[in-house]
């Protein structure tokens, strides 16, 4: 009985295993590549990645940050046109929104200039220090940032006042 049993089971399995091999696909040459031999990259370069948008900083022409980026809002063919500011507030607390024209701000690749004394700047990326003035003991440093992303700008400047932007009308999102 265990012999039959033994032989039942070898039978199956080369019966299994030959409808397998029947089902294994033959090498034409007649046929499209396969998308294991097809390699396609895409690039975009110059591209920023609007996901790294909101919360980036911005300033005005004095290099005051005057508040970030809180959304990006586009028209239907996809094209960006207003940017939601906030400004002023604690951890999105009391913060007040404004939308302004995508294209009036202007993004700049380059850290924000800071002159001040060493150490003192808070947006500060690790920098080179140099001194400027004479050895007076009233020197001032220059922080020079360089920014190393090619994803996402590092600041956008906008020509208004930190209460210029929050004398300007309220966004509301409506329902």
């Amino acid at each position: 009985m265990l012999m039959k049993s033994i032989a039942a089971g070898l039978a199956g399995t080369a019966l299994l295993a030959t409808a397998a091999f029947a089902q294994s696909p033959t090498a034409t040459t007649d046929k499209a590549p396969t998308a294991a031999t097809t390699t396609t990259t895409t690039s975009a370069s110059g591209e920023w990645r609007t996901s790294k948008m909101p919360g980036l900083k911005i300033y005005n022409d004095a290099n005051e940050n005057i508040g970030s980026i809180n959304d990006l809002l586009m028209d239907k063919s996809g094209a960006i046109k207003i940017a939601v500011i906030g400004v002023g507030g604690f951890l999105g607390m009391g913060e007040h929104l404004v939308a302004v024209p995508y294209d009036k701000l202007k993004f700049v690749n380059e850290a924000v200039a800071y002159t001040g004394a060493a150490g003192t700047n808070p947006n500060a990326k690790p920098a080179t220090t140099t001194t400027t003035g004479a050895a007076t003991g009233t020197d001032k440093t220059a922080t020079t940032v360089t920014a190393s992303s090619k994803w996402y700008p590092d600041h956008a400047v906008f020509n208004a006042s930190k209460d210029e932007l929050k004398n300007m009308p309220e966004f509301k999102y409506s329902e």
